[in-house]
């Protein structure tokens, strides 16, 4: 069998694969993409980093390939749906970074108080700055953390060890879980008004993109210092640079940007800015142990098909995957809907089996559920493997039921969400013997088919209301593609779930908000939980 790989890796996992009796290792970095699609076609297995592009386009020239292996958290860069359909198991390394990445961004949180590098190019220069430099003490100070995942909560431990006041915010953490931690949990415009320092670990999703934009930085406290060494574009670059030279933010310590290497960026000629080339997980530990993690990943995969922190697979054999597929798909976008729909810190998750499952081991399909809904909160971090973990950890309890009794249907899954603002359930099952379908909602029953670009609309049950949003969709050139209505009696009320050609933009879901008929819209992305 045959391995490349594509991207710079650590040199102990190439001599582990090098090692390994019956796997011939290829290194050939820096390939442009029509070269890589050229030769892909002879390998079982490609491991990558962040610069190799996993396309549809390249899948297809790859015949013989069962496993991409990334050495490091993100896949934004693969094609994880075209993965799937090919068959391709897509894994990754979530715990190998975490620790470095937090320490960079303390690191960076110091160096921007203390003007460590304008101190040392001043220093280079000639320049002896001692009075302009004045730093800051960050003891005492309030850091607001944005994000409470593996990185963040190890942020705060440090933080803590710095004696900081360290407070939190993360909607999809449980305030409780937050206290039991030793900090404080709180709103976002809380923490925005309190915190000395920001700093963010949050995923790069549609919610998060541009989060720290005009609007948040002209809530916080003045001369507030921020830090990103999360993704580039949680942090509106342009409304950053205008807030740093207005005064209102104070500094700024960069790692990654919305577009790597930024060019030009007008931030880079700010001394109030300092930043780094996307150095979080750029420690000798931890890409030794990210090159040694994947490599006896892909080795486990290619020698005995085991399958370890797969993003696209669980771990269960083939034969059972086969039968188990229609449902893992059908729980996974149970759990992407369920999340998008629920409000507020999920805190409890019961899920029932109810119908003749054919004797079925149906542990893979509630730990597809859980990671379908932990998926859009923590997107990368989540696979097969973690899901039950991320969830004990974030506090939330899970329980499963199964009865051999379906009234209605052969087989039914139904879960239930419990948030600290609201209850919700869902049910689906099998349609043929593939074809996954939502078939109730709280208390609407419908067809739904769980993909694409969807809203959920509620609306006066009055001639005119689906016509006048059918108008506007129309006269933005978005085409329905499905309908279904649903009515609920006791307020005179409809609920409509849209499948759209094309993803509704802000600007048409705010003119559908203004409607005199509705009385709700919300947009739902069935994609979110394939990346």
């Amino acid at each position: 069998m045959r391995v490349l790989i594509s991207d710079n890796l650590g040199e102990a996992g190439i001599q582990l694969l090098q090692a390994e009796d019956g796997i011939e290792v290829d290194v050939r970095t820096g390939l442009a993409p029509e070269a890589l699609r050229a030769m892909i076609a002879d390998y079982d297995g490609l491991i990558i980093r962040s610069a190799t592009m996993v396309t549809a386009n390249l899948l297809e020239a790859a015949p013989r390939l069962k496993v991409v292996g990334r050495a490091g958290i993100g896949l934004d860069n693969v094609d994880i749906p075209a993965a799937t359909k090919k068959g391709v198991v897509v894994m990754n390394t979530p715990d190998g970074n975490v620790i470095t990445t937090a320490e960079h961004a303390i690191a960076m949180l110091m160096a921007l108080s203390r003007n460590v590098p304008q101190g040392t190019s001043a220093l280079r220069e000639g320049r002896w700055e001692k009075k302009t430099l004045q730093g800051r003490e960050v003891c005492g100070k309030v850091l607001g953390l944005i994000g409470f995942g593996k990185i963040g909560s190890i942020v705060a431990d440090r933080a803590r060890g710095l004696k900081m006041q360290v407070i939190v915010h993360d909607p999809f953490v449980t305030p409780e879980r937050i206290v039991k931690a030793g900090f404080e949990s709180v709103s976002l415009e809380a923490l925005y008004a309190r915190a000395d320092y920001i700093t963010v670990h949050v995923p790069k999703l549609k919610e998060t993109l541009g989060m720290l934009d005009r609007a948040a930085f002209a809530r916080m406290k003045r001369g507030v210092m921020v830090i990103n060494c999360a993704r580039g574009g949680i942090v509106n670059e342009a409304d950053l640079y205008e807030a740093l030279v207005a005064g209102q933010v104070g500094g700024a310590a960069l790692d990654v940007f919305e577009t790597e290497p930024p060019g030009d960026s007008p931030l880079l000629k700010l001394d109030r800015v300092i930043c780094t080339p996307h150095l979080g997980a750029s420690t000798e530990e931890a890409q030794t142990n990210v090159a040694v993690a994947i490599a006896r990943q892909v080795i486990g995969y290619l020698k005995q098909g085991t399958v370890l922190n797969a993003v696209n697979v669980p771990s269960v054999a083939g034969e059972l995957l086969q039968r188990l597929r229609p449902y893992l798909e059908l729980g996974d976008k149970m759990g992407c809907l369920q999340t998008q729909l629920a409000r507020g810190p999920l805190k409890e998750v019961v899920i029932e089996y109810s119908g003749d499952f054919q004797g079925l081991d149906l542990a893979p399909v509630t730990t597809s559920i859980i990671k379908g809904l932990l998926t859009p909160m923590v997107k990368d971090d989540v696979n097969f493997v973690n899901a039950h973990l991320l969830a004990k950890d974030r506090g939330i309890k899970v329980t499963v039921t199964a009865t051999s009794e379906s009234a209605e249907y052969l087989t039914l899954i139904t879960l239930k969400t419990i948030t600290a603002d609201m209850e919700s359930t869902i049910a689906g099952t099998i349609y043929g013997k593939k074809d996954p379908r939502i078939v109730r909602v709280n208390r609407f029953r419908l067809e739904m088919i769980p993909s694409g670009h969807m809203a959920l609309i509620h609306n006066l049950d009055r001639p005119g209301a689906i016509g006048s949003i059918g108008m506007t969709l129309g006269k933005h050139a978005i085409n329905i593609g499905r309908m279904q209505v649903g009515q609920e009696t006791e307020d005179n009320r409809n609920i409509i779930f849209l499948c759209t050609d094309t993803a509704i933009p802000d600007h048409v879901l705010e003119e559908l908000r203004a409607l005199p008929l509705v009385k709700s819209v919300m947009p739902l992305e069935f994609g979110v939980c394939n990346r």
